[in-house]
């Protein structure tokens, strides 16, 4: 993409803009202020299935099935893996029932998709045939990514907290093609890249509890870039309002990486830093034609899992060729 698509796509954002509401980002701490060291207090269980979850599985599942054109293998990298999969029976999971705004507002819907259809596929792998109503459990990424692989396909896991750990070392202890290591995600990184397969993934989801995540986050992806510049990146943000976004992807222009893809997703106003109002996924390295099948599936997502009437969505190329 050139310089002048860049700026018209830009343009078009700034339309959207003001047509729908400021579309504001933000990091969004889980657990109060800011820690310089890591806390490891987040607990995905709690919000597994939600709105951005649904959102960010769609995305990583379009990544995925974007590999399976092509018959050489792929690696996938999970930076922060967390559990692997989640029971929405589970106390943790009914304490605010965060699914019932995600997962379960597409569960029964007629007419999905195309572009959805797999991701849909790999949740219901996961769930008896009879789990008409509602499914029990939830895939994490990890989960997601292996319904698709194949025999000549491989999944590296890194994941710091030990509770975390050991059920995700648990959740594939049969599982010759994926190896798991209690490990940094950022040190992952590092250790991990290039991957002998050449071609694959990577999804950096950290649980932003640090003041310094975003710097952090920006360094790994760049030492990670370097690395492996041919692969395909995919970042998850957290919504909230507009300053952190807007700085976020300052940073990221100030990098030498190129083809950087932004989509975003609010279910209401981003007017608070209180909430989590939006999910936003960047993509370096997008698939061909990523950014026109996101663009016609975000206006159905804002439909489906937003707020009545108070959704809003955008997708923008960051920086070109």
């Amino acid at each position: 993409m050139g310089a002048d698509a860049v700026t018209r796509d830009r343009a078009c954002s700034m339309v959207y803009a003001r047509r729908r509401f400021p579309l504001t980002v933000s990091i969004i701490f889980p657990y109060g202020p800011y820690h310089a060291a890591p806390m490891l207090s987040y607990r995905h269980a709690f919000h597994a299935g939600n709105f951005a979850d649904v959102h960010k599985h769609i995305v990583l599942s379009m990544a995925v099935g974007s590999l399976l054109h092509k018959d050489p293998p792929f690696c996938y990298l999970d930076s922060h893996a967390a559990a692997g999969r989640y029971d929405l029976h589970s106390a943790e999971a009914l304490k605010n029932a965060e699914h019932q705004q995600g997962i379960l507002r597409i569960w029964h819907l007629d007419g999905i998709p195309e572009e959805v259809q797999p991701y849909l596929s790999a949740v219901r792998s996961m769930n008896s045939p009879t789990a008409v109503d509602t499914p029990r459990y939830y895939p994490g990424s990890p989960r997601i990514v292996r319904h698709f692989m194949r025999p000549q396909d491989r999944m590296i896991l890194t994941e710091l907290h030990p509770d975390d750990f050991r059920r995700l070392r648990q959740e594939f202890a049969a599982d010759r093609q994926v190896a798991v290591h209690h490990l940094d995600g950022y040190q992952g990184v590092k250790a991990f890249l290039p991957p002998k397969e050449r071609r694959g993934l990577i999804l950096m989801d950290p649980a932003y509890e640090r003041r310094d995540e975003a710097a952090r986050l920006i360094a790994a992806l760049q030492a990670a870039y370097q690395r492996w510049p041919q692969g395909i990146f995919l970042l998850w943000l957290p919504i909230t309002n507009r300053a952190t976004l807007t700085d976020f992807y300052q940073r990221l222009e100030k990098t030498a990486i190129r083809k950087i893809l932004g989509c975003e997703l609010c279910i209401r106003p981003p007017i608070t830093a209180h909430q989590l109002n939006g999910s936003a996924m960047i993509i370096i390295n997008p698939p061909w034609q990523m950014d026109e099948r996101l663009g016609e599936l975000h206006p159905w997502l804002a439909e489906v899992l937003a707020d009545k009437g108070k959704g809003g969505h955008q997708v923008t190329w960051l920086a070109g060729e």
